[in-house]
Order: C-alpha cells, then sequence, then structure tokens
C-alpha cells in the first residue's frame, strides 16, 4: 500500500516539475520500485501534459443523456413467461425516529430478471442442449448458477449505439402487429437517415409498438402479434458484427399474431449462434422524436453471479454540441 501511495504521489511530482531535469533520478527510482520501465521525459521538446482524461473534457463542455429505460413499476406488461416486478416499503418514515428526530425508510423488490427494460445474458437461451459456442447448456448451470455465459460475463458497454427507426421511415406512428420488418425496409430506413451499422455496434430498432406500454396487456400482443424483425434482418445484422440489439418490444422480435412467445428464432440466431445480446421493453421515442441515430450507448447489468438477464437502465448519450 505505501509504494502504491509513493507511486501515485510519485506521478503528480513528475507531471509538476516535468521541465527540471532533477526530477529525473526521483521518477526513474519510483518506477523501478512500481516495477515498471524508466523513462525520461524530453525537456528539449516539451508539449503541454494533461492528467485530466479527454472524455472529461467532453462531458464538461456539455451532454444530453437520453433515458432508454422503462419505470419499473407493479402492474406493467410484461411477458408470461417471467416472475413479475414487486416493490413494497417495509420501512416508512416514522415506523422509527432516533432521539435526534430523523427518520429512514427501506424498500424490498422481487422480481424477473427478464421483466422491464433489461438484458438477455447468452446463458437466456439454449438450441439442442448448447448455448453459444458449443457450451453444454447442462454443464454451464453448476449449482442453480450459470457459471458461463450469466450475466455477470456482460461487460459494460460504452459504444457507438444506432437507431434505426423504422416506424418514422415508412411513415406510421406503429407498425401493425403482424408486420415483419423486411430486410429491405430496414436497409431503406437506414439509408434515409444516412447512418450506417459498423461492426462492434449497438443496434436499436423502434417500430413504434413502445407507445403501447402504457395501455399494458396490448402491449404484450397476444392476438394481435408484435411487429420487428425477422430471421433475415437478424442474419444480416450478425454478419455485421454486432455486439447488441435492441427494441422497443416485449420480446424484441417480431411475433406472429395469436404465437405467444412459443417460437423466437432470433433470439437463437442472436444469443446461441452469434454471441449478440438482446435488450428488450426500450424507451426509444425521445430519440426518435429528435432524430438521434447515432449516440454513445452506455448500459450495464447488475452484476448477479449466474443469472441469465438484468434489469438495465441503458443511456444515449450526445454531445450538446
Amino acid at each position: 500500500m505505501d509504494s502504491l501511495v509513493e507511486t501515485r504521489f510519485g506521478v503528480l511530482r513528475w507531471f509538476r516539475c516535468l521541465t527540471h531535469e532533477a526530477c529525473s533520478s526521483e521518477w526513474n527510482l519510483l518506477l523501478l520500485r512500481a516495477g515498471a520501465t524508466p523513462a525520461t521525459p524530453d525537456v528539449h521538446n516539451q508539449e503541454r501534459v494533461s492528467v485530466t482524461d479527454q472524455l472529461l473534457d467532453v462531458v464538461s463542455a456539455g451532454v444530453r443523456a437520453y433515458d432508454l429505460a422503462r419505470e419499473l413499476r407493479i402492474g406493467m406488461p410484461q411477458s408470461p413467461n417471467h416472475p413479475p416486478f414487486w416493490h413494497v416499503v417495509p420501512r416508512r418514515h416514522g415506523d422509527s425516529v432516533r432521539a435526534d428526530g430523523g427518520s429512514a425508510a427501506n424498500d424490498m423488490i422481487t422480481t424477473g430478471t427478464h421483466v422491464g427494460t433489461h438484458i438477455d445474458a447468452l446463458a437466456h437461451v439454449s438450441q439442442d442442449g448448447a448455448l453459444f459456442g458449443g457450451v453444454d447448456a447442462e454443464e454451464a448451470c453448476i449449482g442453480g448458477r450459470y457459471v458461463q455465459h450469466g450475466v455477470h460475463t456482460i461487460e459494460p458497454m460504452i459504444r457507438r449505439g444506432v437507431l434505426v427507426d423504422v416506424a418514422a421511415h415508412l411513415g406510421v406512428t406503429t407498425l401493425d402487429g403482424d408486420h415483419e420488418i423486411t430486410l429491405t425496409e430496414f436497409q431503406d430506413a437506414l439509408n434515409a437517415q444516412q447512418t450506417e451499422v459498423r461492426k462492434g455496434d449497438v443496434v436499436l430498432i423502434r417500430s413504434g409498438w413502445g407507445a403501447k406500454f402504457d395501455e399494458g396487456q396490448a402491449f404484450v400482443g397476444g392476438a394481435t402479434g408484435v411487429p420487428g424483425i425477422g430471421e433475415a434482418v437478424a442474419r444480416w445484422l450478425a454478419t455485421q458484427g454486432i455486439h447488441a440489439a435492441g427494441a422497443d418490444s416485449i420480446a424484441f422480435e417480431h411475433l406472429r399474431p395469436g404465437a405467444g412467445h412459443g417460437l423466437l428464432p432470433v433470439h437463437r440466431l442472436f444469443l446461441v449462434e452469434s454471441g449478440i445480446y438482446i435488450i428488450e421493453t426500450m424507451n426509444l421515442e425521445q430519440i426518435s422524436v429528435d432524430r438521434v441515430y447515432e449516440f454513445t450507448l452506455v448500459l450495464a447489468p447488475l452484476n448477479i453471479f449466474g443469472a441469465t438477464g438484468s434489469p438495465v437502465r441503458p443511456l444515449a448519450v450526445v454531445s450538446r454540441g
């Protein structure tokens, strides 16, 4: 610990006295103690050295963060395949009052990991007994936890995000429930936005179905179906090498009227065959209104060891400039 503190202070001293050759020997000694290779700054060709990350300069200049998550509420629409969200306040202000008059309240929640705005880990879906990469689905689960491909293996995302606003491109508020987005429609929307999909992107697809979230069961679909992409668009996105994909609907992909969640071929193609994460039940309305088609997507799942998914609160961040 002492050497770590000494090294940190040494770094600060080195930046402050960069123009003094007398500091070089002290700095080299600190580097040697830290196990690093000594290096002497070129005092004859100096440039201003900043200890501030350039990202902080952008943030300080002003950014806007669009919240792409839905509020977690009791009774919100969700897939019937998962436990519902529940929230209680077991201790309320006034239940216990400190001697100085202070009081505190606390909460307890229970929830499925695939309700509300959430991300699917690669452990969520298997095909013929195998997870992504050919991992045996049974062997991956140890003690009731998916050690392999669980949500704890998803690294926090700070990536280029792309909105593909198919509903807006087709001139409708919401696509019909029986509408499967074709590859032509998808690529035409990209071209109209003058946006491209790149390797490593997080691609968000807006069908407009998210406008039904506050209507409850209408958002689930059921007899009406739910719009979304099918295998053709999914395979094209997989060939582009995307990292993750999200949508404003309950199950990301197209659900045929009356079919429910029985068959989910895009889940298989993304999670099992391609290793692409899926984000569902997103709020894409405001970035659609503001026509924000490219942004920095920031997302981190809860670090739940062995879980197959997690609630998330993704942000689309853009500079105010």
